[in-house]
């Protein structure tokens, strides 16, 4: 069942998804509802799997380290699901995407330098099954990372 979520949800989602330490209590003044009407609508949320609060890195405090983006593409298109498997079940990589267009697949991680990129893909990509190729590409420089890109664009 797909469940909409209405203005007060929104506006619980929108708080914490600026500071998840936030208490119920504080979001519920802020919208002027009670703080019962915050815990359980958050609950029912978590167990409806329409978020999920957890901690995230904030890549901009790792100076010696850089977000790699690693395009694969498979032999055959039937193996770009399993591939896909066993690329999420590599630890090192923060999300793993079955693609359209250039690319089957796309995996993101963090790595040292182009060197430590090289290492990791020909080591931990490319010997996966299935692979038939991977283009890199390695983010120099961000002027934005929203760590709340899983909103929905109006």
């Amino acid at each position: 069942m797909h469940r909409k979520l209405d203005e007060t949800d929104v506006g619980i989602v929108e708080r914490l998804s600026q500071d998840a330490r936030l208490s119920n209590r504080e979001i519920a003044e802020e919208l002027g509802v009670t703080e019962g009407t915050v815990r359980a609508r958050v609950k029912r949320m978590e167990e409806d799997k329409l978020i999920r609060i957890t901690a995230v890195t904030n890549i901009d405090r790792f100076r010696d380290a850089a977000l790699a983006y690693i395009w694969v593409e498979v032999e055959r298109s039937e193996q770009t699901r399993s591939v896909a498997q066993a690329l999420a079940a590599i630890p090192e990589l923060g999300f793993v995407g079955v693609m359209l267009g250039r690319s089957d697949i796309l995996a993101i991680t963090m790595v040292r330098n182009a060197e430590h990129l090289a290492k990791f893909v020909h080591q931990r990509i490319s010997a996966i099954e299935g692979v038939r190729g991977t283009q890199s590409t390695l983010g120099v420089n961000f002027i934005k990372h929203d760590y709340r890109m899983a909103r929905i664009v109006n």
